[in-house]
């Protein structure tokens, strides 16, 4: 689905997430397979003190971040549960429950004038990682499990769902 792509030479997975904002770090042995067979992949080591155009800037932003309160709060958990927009500026708001990926497990659209819509990852065939668990701003999105649930049992499953579990 496009997104730019590095083959990063780092100590650990978290440290590449500390290190950069907003990047799904792929390390499952078929993404691993795709990016040694593709030679267009520029390898960097984390350490260098330079990087490339795009990544320079995930850096930038992540070091802007990192003495800010809340910064990694969620980093360590392997479920979190926010409100927010889909998009920063969209007027309609989602509860998200979130792995510790960053990828959605599940949300509950929070319609004004309509019913709740739900889904689940079993509803999305591409589910990249759309919450960097280490943005400080996430700090003041979080609600409680039992928030989240309540939603979820009030919602309705999306009309266009193909198959309802």
């Amino acid at each position: 689905m496009g997104g730019l792509w590095w083959w990063i030479h780092a100590r650990s997975v978290r440290e590449i997430r500390e290190t950069f904002r907003d990047v799904a770090v792929e390390s499952d042995a078929e993404s691993l397979e795709r990016a040694v067979r593709d030679p267009d992949i520029e390898e960097v080591d984390i350490d260098a003190p330079v990087m490339p155009e795009g990544l320079d800037d995930l850096r930038a932003e992540r070091d802007a971040q990192r003495g800010r309160p809340g910064f990694g709060a969620f980093a360590d958990r392997e479920i979190v549960y926010l409100r927010r927009p889909w998009d920063e500026g969209d007027p309609e708001l989602y509860l998200m429950e979130i792995g510790a990926d960053g990828r959605r497990l599940r949300e509950v659209l929070l319609a004004e004038d309509g019913p709740w819509i739900k889904n689940d990852a079993e509803d999305w065939p591409i589910n990249p990682p759309v919450v960097d668990l280490y943005d400080p701003e996430l700090v003041g999105q979080e609600v409680g499990r039992d928030e989240f649930e309540a939603a979820w049992e009030r919602a309705e499953w999306d009309p266009e769902r193909q198959t309802q579990t």
